[in-house]
Order: C-alpha cells, then structure tokens, then sequence
C-alpha cells in the first residue's frame, strides 16, 4: 500500500496469529475461518482496488453470538477488527489492515420478517440491497434506496456508508428509509437502535450508525420500511448542446416545486460508452444528456411531464423522449445503471471520485473538471446524481503507465476541494474510508475533528475497531481531554451542562 499511511502493525499481535487463528476457529467452526495467504486474497481490497491488504485473518460468523464472541475477545486482547459486507466500497473502507482480523458478514444473509401492513422489512446485513426488492415487489412493493451496485452491496453495508441511488432524490438515502438495527459493540455487547416505528425516542444513535463506516458496532440486524409502487412511473430523456443548459434546467426543475423520482446527468463521455454498451438508444450528438423520471398518479404524471418539457425546451434541449411503456423506461435507465462498467470499457482503468455540491454550482463545477482534465491530462467522464448534486467523476488512466495514478489521484484530490470551494461536500453516498481520510481538513477544523472523534470514543475507546479510516490523525482518546470525574466532582461545576 504505498503511498497511503495506515496505522502501524502491531508486533505483538502478528507473532500471536497463529494463536489467534485456532481461537477463531474455535468461535467460528466448519469453513468459518480463512487464513491462508491464497484464500484470503479474494478479501485484500474492497471497490478501492489501487490499495490492496492482506488481513491477519478473515473470520465469516453465521449468528449474532459468534459476531458477540469475535469482538469481546479482540477487545479483551487489543486486537483490531475491520468490517466487511460485500466489498463494494468505492473508498477503501473495507481496506484489512495486516494485524486485524477481518470480520466478513456475508454469511448473515436472510431475510427475517416482513410486515406488509406495516410495511416494513427485517433483513441480515448481507442480504443485497436488491434483495429486497426482490422479496416484496410480488405484492407491489420496493425498497427505494437503488445505488448502481444493488444487485451486489448489502444492506448492511448500505448502513456503513448511507448509500443512495437514482431515486434518493424523492425517497432518500439509507438514512431515509432505516428504521432500526442492532449491532454488536466493540466489548461484545448487543444492543438494539429503534424498532418497526417511525422515530425512536431519546438520542439519535440510529442516526450516528448510519453512515459511520465501521468505526462505531457491527450491524447484525436491519429493519427498513418498503413503498407501494407508484400507479405510474415514465422517464423523459433530455438532451443539451451544453452542460450549462443542462445544469440550468435541473435547477428550473426543482425551482417550480416539481421533485423527479429521479434525475440523473451523463456527459458526452459517458453517453457514448453507456450506449456502446447497452443500446439503450442514447442520443449521442449532444454534450449533456438528462433522465427525469417522473411517478405518481397517471394524471399527475402526464401533467408533470409537459411542464418538464416547457423548462428543458426553454434552456434550449435539442432532444426530447417521453418512455410509452415500461420497458422504455428501464431502458433508459439501463444505461445510467451500467455507466460504470461501461466506461471500464473505454479505459484501462478508472477512478470513481464522490462529492456533492449546490445545484446551481453544477456548471461551474464541470467547467473547473475540465479545466483540472487540461491540466492532468487524463480524461474524465461525469455521470452524477443531478438532482441533489451527487458527483461521480470517472477519472480515466492507465495503470501500467508509471505515474498515472497518483495523478488520477490528485485529479480526484483537487475536485473534492472544488467542491469544498463551492459550498458542497467531500461525499454524498461513497463515504470517506481512506480515500478521502486525508482530505477531511479540507472540510472540518481541529475542532470539528476532534468533536467527530469524541463520539468514536464513546463507542469505541481503544480505536480497534477500523482504524486508519475516515479521521486523518489516528488519535488515542486521552489526548482528546475527555470529561473527568474526580470524587463526584466534574471540573468547573457552575457551567451548565444539557
């Protein structure tokens, strides 16, 4: 992993593994436990595959007990453990470390209940975020949250990174749409954060899990809710001579109160590789090309769509297509869906970059990426989450070619503070991880940090769980000051404390 500053291996722990192992073995029978340097090779990267790790030992627990056992006994021996659900992280937050144990949930993988009156679903973390949909669309229902890659991550995983999707717009992230979990915490303990309900009371820590990465407790259990598919459901297809004018009518869009089911951009790059691949009869002399999706009532939709069509008309669209039948319609996402692998297809390799900025940012944005693209030399394609502003850049390199990806790298580096630079944010849905670790001050001052550490603390005192992800400097949590009680008496006992 050169290049990228991980915590230091534990001597101690490596001239313990062999030890370690046979007690995982212990823990976890039958095929529970992985330790050969061949076998544990499917588990050394995650969707980050510049970085690659070998782990001490990959351990795949079958029952909530097991999951308890593993993290009790790490803790007790000051041995680290990262999280894993299916490996689909495009930030490297599922990177092994050399000295930790390697905890792979994809053996928690049924579905528990589901409660159609109250709509809800109990699924393992490894049921796939497909799945779900899968289990209930017989009835007429769905899961919302759809990122490109929901026939493979797991919902667990989804929780890690309060993932999103094309119709995160309308329906929300993750965050959005979980309703409970329960979670192993770093000392073995089992706890429970909501219910079939729509808020908990007290505390939002079912808020603080979601999107923590692995930092915090293991999921074990996910509770979320699932809609009724709408009576109607078309998409139109829009293109723009310019991504100015396609970024201004996605702001007309949302000025006139209308909110899309979806709304995703793709460039010209990214149009021709997608419809390369798909055929998804994409338009491919323009520079900019929307999909709107717009659901609900058939007469609500129908009148939805001419207004759709007055505002992309009058930021100058050179092509619009209304779907006449569901299978349209799927095929128009189609190729949004499989722009990532077919930009693979055009490139040797790719760099799949993660930020969120203000709409009305997004034309100065991509004019800033081309410019960035000019002074890299690497070519980019955009494909984004238009409608709240979630970019994924696809930086396009070679990495047989010496230097290329640490200059995809610093491309990507330098979009992110674009974004930063403009109002938005490091990530919208990918997570931080290692990717973005050293690019968090970029974002947050020593105090911001030092408060976000705090709460990892709180959960996770001995920083075993998941280090070197997220925080840029790996800190011990005494350095951080915490409150301290001595006989009874806090320090400054007049300040009021809520």
């Amino acid at each position: 992993m050169s290049g990228l500053a991980m915590p230091k291996p534990d001597a101690e722990t490596l001239s313990r593994r062999a030890e370690i192992v046979a007690d995982m073995r212990i823990i976890v029978p039958g095929e529970g436990v992985v330790d050969t340097a061949n076998e544990m090779r499917a588990f050394e990267t995650d969707g980050l595959t510049a970085y690659r790790q070998l782990p001490l030992v990959v351990v795949l627990p079958e029952t909530v007990a097991q999951v308890s056992r593993i993290l009790k006994y790490c803790n007790e021996r000051s041995i680290r453990v990262v999280p894993r659900g299916s490996g689909t992280s495009l930030s490297g937050g599922a990177l092994p470390l050399e000295d930790a144990v390697l905890l792979v949930m994809s053996r928690f993988n049924r579905i528990l209940q589901i409660d159609y009156p109250n709509r809800i679903v109990v699924a393992q973390p490894g049921v796939t975020n497909l799945g779900i949909t899968n289990a209930v669309e017989q009835e007429g229902f769905y899961y919302a949250p759809d990122p490109s890659s929901q026939i493979a991550c797991s919902i667990g995983g989804n929780v890690a990174e309060n993932s999103g999707g094309v119709h995160c717009l309308k329906y929300g992230l993750t965050a959005n749409n979980v309703l409970g979990i329960e979670m192993v915490l770093m000392n073995g303990e089992v706890v429970r954060l909501g219910g079939s309900h729509l808020d908990q009371e007290g505390y939002d820590l079912l808020g603080v899990m979601t999107g923590s990465e692995g930092l915090l407790g293991v999921v074990t259990e996910v509770t979320v809710r699932i809609l009724k598919k709408p009576e109607t459901a078309r998409a139109l297809l829009i293109g723009f001579p310019t991504s100015e004018q396609g970024g201004q009518c996605v702001a007309d869009i949302i000025g006139a109160g209308i909110i899309p089911g979806g709304m995703e951009m793709m460039d010209r790059p990214a149009i021709h590789a997608a419809e390369d691949f798909v055929h998804a009869g994409y338009p491919l002399d323009v520079e900019e090309l929307l999909i709107v999706e717009l659901d609900g009532p058939s007469v609500e939709v129908d009148h939805l769509i001419g207004l759709v069509e007055a505002i992309a008309h009058r930021n100058g669209s050179t092509t619009c297509r209304i779907s006449q039948s569901e299978q349209e319609r799927l095929s128009f996402w189609a190729g949004r869906k499989a722009a990532f692998p077919a930009v693979g297809r055009i490139s040797p390799d790719y760099y799949c970059m993660d930020g969120t900025i203000p709409r009305k940012e997004l034309p100065r944005v991509l004019a800033g990426m081309r410019d960035l693209s000019e002074k890299y030399g690497l070519a980019v394609a955009n494909v984004f989450h238009a409608g709240d502003g979630n970019l994924h850049p696809l930086i396009l390199y070679d990495a047989n070619v010496p230097g290329e990806l640490d200059k995809a790298e610093s491309f990507g580096a330098d979009i992110l503070r674009l974004c930063v630079e403009v109002g938005g944010v490091l990530t919208g849905e990918h997570g931080v991880g290692v990717e973005k670790r050293d690019l968090m001050p970029e974002m947050f001052n020593q105090i911001d940090l030092d408060q976000q550490m705090r709460v990892k603390c709180a959960f996770d005192p001995n920083h075993l769980l998941n280090p070197g992800k997220v925080f840029p400097q790996l800190r011990r949590c005494a350095e951080l000051g915490r409150m301290h009680v001595h006989r009874g008496q806090m320090a400054f006992p007049d300040i009021p404390r809520f």
